[in-house]
């Protein structure tokens, strides 16, 4: 972590910095933990995030992996047989969510119980 030296206006608190990536600001203080993000501190004590470092993290985010077809086939194919959503993230290093929307949109999601959402018959109650 850095002292804040940086204009403020080039600064992200953490929850704008969650906005942008659509994920909660408990990831985004994972992710600075984990040095995804490099987080500047206020005199206070609370995180800043550059504006110019987002920006280049959201831009190499939303550009294609050459490699994110394979991935989504070997995962579909994992969890396929039986992998659970939580193992087959390990695996590829994705966190929980992003593997969940990844595999959504390549698989029928299990229930808890392990069964299908759409095997259910209307008639059950």
């Amino acid at each position: 972590m850095h002292d804040v030296s940086p204009e403020r206006d080039d600064l992200l608190k953490p929850r704008e910095v969650a906005e942008l990536f659509g994920v909660r600001t408990t990831t985004i203080a994972r992710w600075a933990r984990e040095g995804k993000l490099t987080a500047l501190r206020t005199p206070g004590g609370h995180r800043r995030y550059s504006r110019a470092d987002i920006r280049r993290l959201v831009a190499d985010e939303s550009r294609p992996h050459e490699n994110e077809q394979q991935i989504a086939e070997d995962a579909a194919r994992l969890y396929d047989q039986g992998w659970s959503i939580r193992k087959v993230a390990e695996k590829f290093d994705y966190s929980y969510g992003a593997m969940r929307r990844l595999l959504r949109k390549h698989v029928t999601l299990r229930n808890r119980g392990g069964t299908y959402a759409h095997i259910y018959d209307e008639d059950r109650t």
